[in-house]
């Protein structure tokens, strides 16, 4: 049995339907999965294939996927016309095996680093971070670009922001989240777990799609079942460059508080006087008795204009 055999299961896995069997692979890598890195690997060959075709990977894309662990996506994309696939594993271990794995496939580069610690200015350069990149890899920036993840679960949040800073690159996602966290991703204004997180992803993205990953295609099998979710990048932006700074603290200053009324939470949040904040508020054509649940991107946009905020105002704010 052959090295990507023994990792994946057997070429003809997603034929046979069949559940992958990490444990050997993982004995293979010297890892033992830890809870608190998140890692819960996908075995189900069938619920990797549903994910890489909702990726829609056509001739000349550039790939990343982040937190590849065993492979098994990586394999499924590595059979597509990518142009490049670039791996992000945070595991050395794991990271040293993709490597000996995708050694004879020139368009695979494997970075073992944290994504978290990779700053949005380093998109669209790679420079060699260790011994398992050689040379400098870069994204054109007309290459098409899409982010294929099982995203750790206790970070996965803090992944989804920091792709956010990358969208203008970005023509499709498809991430895996723990379920809970999904459901509050594509939550619509007005439902019970609406907040923050619903509107800061709405106003960069549009979920185009979403299927549920029951608990037992994991190893270790994860308390809670996960949720896929397809992205495509809103298009316009419904802000100015420059109005970004100001609508995200908008945001963060209306869910504060959430079950507070926005008169008060925007008031204590920003250090408003009442007096001027109901003049702000008509303004912006927004109730200021109604809570942060109740309101749109666009209301939080014209909101902001309303409270005078750019990036350069919460810029001299933080200062």
């Amino acid at each position: 049995m052959t090295r990507a055999r023994e990792l994946d299961g057997g070429a003809n896995a997603s034929e046979r339907g069949g559940r992958l069997r990490p444990s050997g692979a993982l004995a293979v890598a010297g890892v033992r999965p830890h809870k608190s890195k998140g890692q819960n690997f996908l075995v189900q060959p069938r619920v990797a294939d549903r994910i890489v075709e909702a990726a829609e990977i056509a001739s000349g894309d550039d790939v990343i996927e982040i937190g590849p662990g065993l492979g098994i996506l990586s394999e499924r994309i590595a059979e597509r016309p990518v142009r490049r696939m670039t791996l992000i594993e945070l595991d050395q271990r794991l990271a040293s095996q993709l490597t000996e794995r995708f050694a004879a496939d020139a368009r695979v580069v494997v970075i073992n680093r944290d994504f978290l610690a990779l700053a949005p200015q380093d998109f669209p350069v790679f420079a060699p971070h260790d011994a398992l990149v050689r040379g400098v890899y870069e994204i054109p920036h007309d290459a098409p670009l899409r982010v294929v993840a099982n995203l750790p679960f206790n970070v996965a949040a803090a992944i989804l922001e920091r792709l956010c800073a990358m969208q203008a690159r970005i023509a499709r996602m498809v991430l895996m989240f723990q379920r809970e966290v999904a459901e509050r991703i594509r939550s619509r204004t007005g439902a019970g777990n609406y907040g923050a997180l619903s509107v800061y992803t709405a106003m960069y993205w549009e979920i185009e799609g979403h299927f549920r990953v029951a608990a037992g295609s994991f190893h270790p099998r994860p308390k809670v079942d996960a949720e896929v979710l397809t992205f495509a990048p809103r298009r316009p932006m419904p802000f100015a460059p420059r109005e970004e700074g100001g609508v995200l603290a908008t945001v963060r200053a209306a869910f504060s508080a959430p079950r507070k009324t926005l008169r008060n939470a925007v008031g204590r949040a920003l250090a408003l006087e009442p007096g001027a904040l109901e003049d702000l508020f008509k303004r912006a054509v927004i109730d200021p008795a109604a809570r942060a649940a109740t309101l749109t991107v666009g209301d939080f946009v014209r909101l902001a204009r309303a409270l005078k905020l750019d990036s350069q105002t919460v810029d001299d704010r933080d200062a």
